[in-house]
This record gives structure tokens, sequence and C-alpha cells, in this order.
């Protein structure tokens, strides 16, 4: 049995882990309608203009991996991460506690891995913050790196909160997904 005030510890850590999960997750949709108006632009600007922009190439790479970081925390706090439960879904109606203890170990490891990248990243963050490396092409677009490094060290970090925090909580008995095409209609 869990005590109280760890369960009422977690669930405000989990309120507040999910809100931040959504918030990078809105971000993150932002990076990428910014990223269709950046390609829209340098088409219409190469197409009619001849004039295409600048940096183009550099800009969707360096948001690509923006958005990547920036929503996997909130993928993980929706149970989208890829990977296959469809073995615990069937378990889980027969033997829900053997399901459940596979989950928490499949979510303790996710937390360990996920800890590992952010202990991993951070060394390469504060390098790139002190030497001001940056990617791109001098006299036509450049940006720094710390950037992306500060990103991917944040969201593997929230990640592993997440997972802890799911070991943490009990598991959900799982829900079978049925399509809108297979309900019954009455």
């Amino acid at each position: 049995m869990v005590p109280a005030a760890l369960k009422k510890t977690v669930t405000v850590l989990s309120t507040l882990g999910n809100g931040v999960a959504i918030g990078a997750n809105v971000v993150g949709t932002l990076v990428v309608l910014g990223l269709v108006l950046i390609v829209n632009y340098d088409v219409v600007a190469r197409g009619v203009f001849n004039a295409p922009f600048h940096g183009a190439v550099e800009l969707v790479q360096f948001s690509m991996v923006l958005v990547v970081f920036l929503q996997l925390p909130d993928v993980v706090r929706v149970n989208r991460l890829t990977r296959s439960d469809g073995f615990l879904a069937v378990i889980g109606h027969s033997r829900p506690k053997l399901a459940a203890a596979i989950r928490h170990v499949i979510d303790t490891v996710s937390a360990i891995f996920m800890t590992l990248i952010a202990v991993a990243i951070w060394p390469e963050f504060t390098d790139m913050w002190e030497s001001k490396d940056y990617f791109g092409v001098p006299g036509v677009f450049t940006a720094p790196w710390w950037p992306i490094k500060l990103v991917i060290f944040l969201s593997a970090t929230l990640c592993a909160v997440i997972f802890a925090l799911k070991v943490l909580s009990p598991a959900p008995r799982p829900e079978r997904v049925r399509l809108p095409e297979h309900e019954d209609t009455e």
C-alpha cells in the first residue's frame, strides 16, 4: 500500500509534469507551424522571385530535432510511445497484476534510459554553451548548438520524471482500443 503523503506528492508532481509536457508539446506544434511558413516562404521566394530563403535547410534541420524532443514528454505522458503492448493488453484482462508488474518494469527501464540520455547530453550542452559552437554556413546562416542540447536534456529529464512517476503510481487497467467503424451504432 502506498502511504497517503507519497500518493499526494506523486499526484502533485504528476500534475505539474503533465502540465509542462503539454506546454512543451504546444511549443513543438508551434515550431511545426513555423516550419510550414518557412518552407512555403522559401518555395514562393525561390520560384517567383528567384530569391531563396538562405538558411531554410539549416532551420528545418534544427527545428526537426526541436520538434521531436519538445513533443516526446507528452507522448510519454499519454502512453503513445512506439512499443508493442498487445501482449500486455491480452494478459491485462486475465492477469492484471502480472500486466501491471511488467508495465512497471518497462517504465523503470525507460526512466533509467532517459536518465542516461540526460546525463550523457549535459556535458555536451555545457561544452556548446562555453565554446559558442554553431552550425550552418558562415556568412549565410548560423545558429548555436546549445539550444538543441538544452532541449534534449530537459526533454530526457522530464521523460525520466514522468516514467518514474508512472512507476510510483498504480498501473491503470488497460482498455481495448476500438476504432469508430467497429462500434455498434443503434
